[in-house]
Parts: structure tokens; C-alpha cells; sequence
């Protein structure tokens, strides 16, 4: 039995999701003091992650943030707030899904569902916007396809991964794949991204990673 974790702070919006998640078969847990939303959250190691954004203490688009930080989710943001920018936001920041209130109770349990079949099997897996990345076997999920990626070939990806989408210095590159942030060779790593590209290619991903001329590189938003 999957356990689900809410986290709403409007008391009657909170219990009616306890309500379908319970007669939807689901083991729920439900997060009430604010104050300590991560503790608790990492605590009971959920399946799945159900957030809303406006929260008393702190966003939820700082939480999502801290979680996928973490590896805890699939996370499905579900909240009132309805521009696209909001969307656009949460999903950069890592989440998996995003619905917005009200929704009708058969979308949400559909959504739920999907995203649990998406991550069964695959706990530790990162969420790279278009693919996810399990960190431990640098495997590289997109849809219905898996990659395995080479140890330097994962090393880079998950650092552009963890920095979203932030740049990434080529001596940052440089400690992930030997250890020091003494920047080795121009070709060296070259060599590492254009096999990175290369292999990415074969699940249409080879523009993922953008250079950022003098500073580094980058995922693609």
C-alpha cells in the first residue's frame, strides 16, 4: 500500500483529501505542524508527496525544492494558484505533476496513480525536467526508455541535474570526475561532454546541455 503525504494547511480542504485517499486505498499521512515540514516529511518516507504552495511558515515551492534536493517525491503540486508561470515554476523547481483547485476527484486519483507506476521500483530516482536519473546506477529514464550511462557520463549529468538550472563551472565538472576542482584539461572534459551528447542523442536528449560560453554549463529550462 502506497503512503501518501498531504501537505494543506485549510483544515477542510486537508480532510477531504484524507477522505479520497483513504477510500482510494492509500495509507495517508497528513502534515499539520508547519513549523517542521521536512523533519516530518523525511520521517515518514512517503510514496508520494501531495503539496500545496501557500503555506503558513514556508512555500511550497521552496519545500518541493528541498525535497527533490533530498530524493524524496514524486511530488504532484496541488494548490489554487492557476497561472502558468506558477506551473512553469514548480516544475523547474522538480516537481512531477501539477494540478490546481478545484479538481474532480477521478483526475487527481489518475494522477496519483500514474505517477506511482512512473516511480515504482525506482525510489532514489532525480526528476531532470524531460527524463529522470537514478543517481546510484546512473540509469536514464525518458517515457518507456532506460539508458545506462557511463560512471563520468553520469557524473556530469547529475551535477547539472542537482544545480537545475543553474550553471555549473567546468572546475565543479572537473572535482565530480577526478577528484580535484583544479581544472584538468580543456579536452579532457570535451571529450566527456561530446560522449554525454552523444549518448543522449539516442533518446532525443542531445540539446539538453547548454554551454554558457567562459562559465560552465547548464541544463536547458
Amino acid at each position: 500500500m502506497a503512503k501518501i503525504i498531504i501537505v494543506e494547511d485549510e483544515p477542510l480542504m486537508r480532510e477531504e483529501l484524507i477522505d479520497i485517499l483513504q477510500k482510494a486505498g492509500f495509507e495517508v499521512a497528513a502534515i499539520t505542524d508547519f513549523n517542521h515540514i521536512m523533519t516530518h516529511i523525511v520521517t515518514l518516507a512517503p510514496d508520494l508527496v501531495l503539496l500545496d504552495i501557500n503555506l503558513p511558515e514556508q512555500s511550497g515551492f521552496e519545500i518541493c525544492k528541498q525535497l527533490k534536493a533530498r530524493g524524496i517525491g514524486p511530488i504532484l503540486i496541488l494548490t489554487s494558484r492557476d497561472k502558468l508561470q506558477d506551473e512553469l515554476h514548480g516544475l523547474d523547481l522538480g516537481a512531477d505533476d501539477y494540478l490546481t483547485k478545484p479538481c474532480h476527484r477521478n483526475r487527481l486519483l489518475a494522477r496519483i496513480r500514474n505517477l506511482l507506476r512512473r516511480f515504482e521500483g525506482h525510489p532514489d530516482l532525480i526528476n531532470g525536467g524531460d527524463f529522470s536519473l537514478d543517481p546510484n546506477t546512473f540509469t536514464l529514464y525518458k517515457g518507456s526508455k532506460s539508458l545506462l550511462l557511463s560512471a563520468n557520463e553520469g557524473k556530469i549529468l547529475l551535477a547539472l541535474v542537482e544545480s537545475r538550472a543553474e550553471i555549473v563551472s567546468k572546475s565543479t565538472l572537473s572535482e565530480r570526475l577526478w577528484g580535484t576542482d583544479q581544472y584538468i584539461d580543456e579536452n579532457a572534459l570535451q571529450v566527456n561532454l561530446t560522449r554525454l551528447r552523444k549518448t543522449l542523442r539516442q533518446v532525443g536528449l542531445e540539446h539538453q546541455i547548454e554551454t554558457i560560453r567562459g562559465q560552465g554549463y547548464r541544463l536547458r529550462r
